[in-house]
């Protein structure tokens, strides 16, 4: 048995890694070489989902997690993803999306007219004050706002978009997984309509009915 100073000692140096892990790049990565994309909904526990420590006692995490609204690709998933991925040891993505998401509540093209109709001249943002690069194509700005269709569809081609961006190391395991807030359970994303019958995965059972702009195509 190790005395009480062992121990001490041990976790002392255990902590100060952790605390100084960026200092060491690929070799100070989190505790397991993960990236975690989730949806921002306060429905969504990524720790009881996945069965991880995101966020745990000073000493631990498991994962960098970066959350958004839906859990879907955008400029900056993407700028994070690179740099855990390519300088920060990661070698794994698991994207985590939900049902009952609230970017299926309503259509992005109505909510852009909202914002018009408020003031907001859509079509000469500057999206980011601090990188004035970066702007949208007249027209563009309902399918910056990425609502979905249908939750296991934009799962699939979400993970389909990381895996064939020329940022992401090749190397990398990546996977998607859809949390069912009904049941508070993970599932693989699936069209299967019986796997998909407890639960809300589509903006027609919101009351949409016109088809969100499309993300996934010119």
């Amino acid at each position: 048995m190790s005395s009480l100073k062992d121990q001490l000692t041990t976790r002392i140096a255990a902590y100060d890694h952790w605390a100084s892990r960026r200092q060491y790049g690929p070799d100070g990565h989190n505790d397991r070489s993960l990236w975690v994309l989730a949806c921002m909904d306060e429905r969504l526990p990524v720790d009881e989902a996945l069965g991880i420590k995101v966020d745990s006692p000073v000493g631990g995490g498991d994962a960098h997690c970066f959350r958004n609204a839906g859990g879907i690709v955008t400029d900056d998933a993407i700028r994070s993803a690179m740099l855990t991925c390519n300088f920060f040891g990661t070698k794994e993505i698991v994207i985590v999306q939900h049902t009952q998401c609230g970017m299926l509540s309503a259509n992005a093209n109505d909510l852009e007219k909202m914002l018009c109709a408020r003031g907001v001249d859509i079509d000469s943002l500057t999206l980011d004050p601090t990188l004035s690069e970066l702007k949208l194509d007249k027209g563009a700005f309902a399918k910056w706002i990425g609502m979905m269709d249908d939750v296991d569809e934009t799962c699939i081609k979400t993970v389909e978009t990381f895996r064939n961006h020329p940022l992401i190391p090749k190397d990398v395991v990546i996977s998607g997984w859809v949390w069912e807030v009904e049941t508070r359970r993970l599932r693989a994303p699936t069209f299967d309509a019986q796997k998909r019958a407890r639960t809300d995965v589509t903006a027609a059972q919101f009351g949409v009915t016109a088809k969100q702009p499309s993300r996934w195509s010119a």
